[in-house]
């Protein structure tokens, strides 16, 4: 009876035991933080960013480009399915978004319920579909499909492993990326409630408007601008200026705003030539946002309109719209 009893006490113990292992083994699939597991990606996994604050890297495939696309994500604190896409200006790099780089989204929305969505690369693209082949080197070919990218390929893999809805989005984006946010907003209405252009360039077929594009693009790495919506006949190039199609920003949450072009305290530790650089660009953001929220404001279209009176066209500027929109970004994302 008690050699019985042992072994009735030991079978016990075992099955005690098991049922523990088990649980430690499950809990972390189960309940572990949202922002601490890696998600699959085309490559299998993806990669803990070096930027830390629970940014991943993540390669997604775009059919519509023939590659893997890097997207630096910050999953929503609390598994929220808000999604803040973050847009990189002229001279995006294949290392990283700007937006973790030169100032750290991540860490400013380290507490927030809303998911970040960082794409990496895209120089001079303006975040468009490109007719042709973006460069005049036809031997190494570069083939820009980030509309499709952002708007079809992107969506249904950050749905799948992120929690993101498809229609639950805000976009953000600083001077080639403004330009790109707005036109986004309003070619793809179901997909952004709202959109904030910092410095963008919000007229591009005014007199002018496609000389100065031309020369950004050559400057930004020897880019064919007819390549990108076509010669200056071609209904793209005027489907893609956001002064032609804000019309279909209505019913969103929009704001535009740019520097004065006059230096600040936060300008005095560029160098001249940088400064002489920033008070150019942002002299052109200025007068086309300017323009542009003129027209909004005549044709019934809402929006917040911010001039700063100082600022130049660089990241203190850029950043520094970041901390002021924080609020208004968590409050119509309902992602506090």
């Amino acid at each position: 009876m008690q050699t019985t009893s042992k072994r009735r006490g030991l079978v016990a113990l075992v099955m005690a035991l098991l049922t523990m292992i088990g649980g430690v083994v499950a809990a972390p699939q189960a309940s572990a933080a949202n922002r601490d597991w890696l998600r699959p990606d085309a490559t299998g996994t993806c990669d803990w960013d070096p930027v830390k604050y629970w940014v991943q890297r993540c390669d997604v495939w775009s059919p519509a480009m023939g590659r893997n696309i890097a997207v630096q994500i910050q999953p929503a604190q609390r598994g929220g399915n808000a999604g803040l896409y973050l847009l990189d200006g002229l001279r995006a790099t294949e290392y990283t978004n700007a937006w973790v780089n030169d100032v750290n989204a991540a860490a400013t929305f380290v507490d927030n319920n809303i998911t970040l969505v960082m794409p990496v690369g895209g120089e001079s693209s303006f975040y468009t579909d490109w007719n042709a082949p973006a460069t005049y080197d036809f031997n190494n070919p570069v083939t820009y499909k980030w509309d499709t990218f952002l708007t079809k390929e992107l969506p249904p893999y950050l749905e799948q492993h992120f929690g993101v809805s498809r229609t639950n989005n805000s976009i953000v984006g600083l001077s080639m990326g403004g330009t790109a946010a707005v036109n986004l907003a309003a070619l793809h209405p179901d997909q952004f409630r709202q959109v904030l252009s910092y410095s963008g360039y919000l007229t591009t077929t005014i007199p002018g408007g496609q000389t100065a594009l031309r020369a950004a693009l050559l400057d930004g790495g020897l880019y064919n601008l007819n390549a990108m919506w076509g010669s200056i006949f071609n209904p793209r190039r005027y489907e893609n200026d956001p002064f032609l199609n804000m019309g279909n920003l209505r019913g969103k949450d929009v704001y535009v705003s740019a520097g004065s072009a006059i230096p600040g305290p936060a300008d005095e530790k560029y160098l001249p030539q940088h400064r002489a650089a920033g008070i150019a660009l942002e002299s052109i953001a200025s007068f086309t946002t300017r323009l542009w929220s003129a027209k909004a404001t005549a044709t019934g279209v809402p929006h917040t309109a911010v001039f700063t009176p100082t600022g130049l066209h660089n990241w203190d500027q850029f950043g520094s719209q970041l901390i002021a929109t924080k609020p208004r970004i968590l409050d119509v994302m309902n992602a506090w």
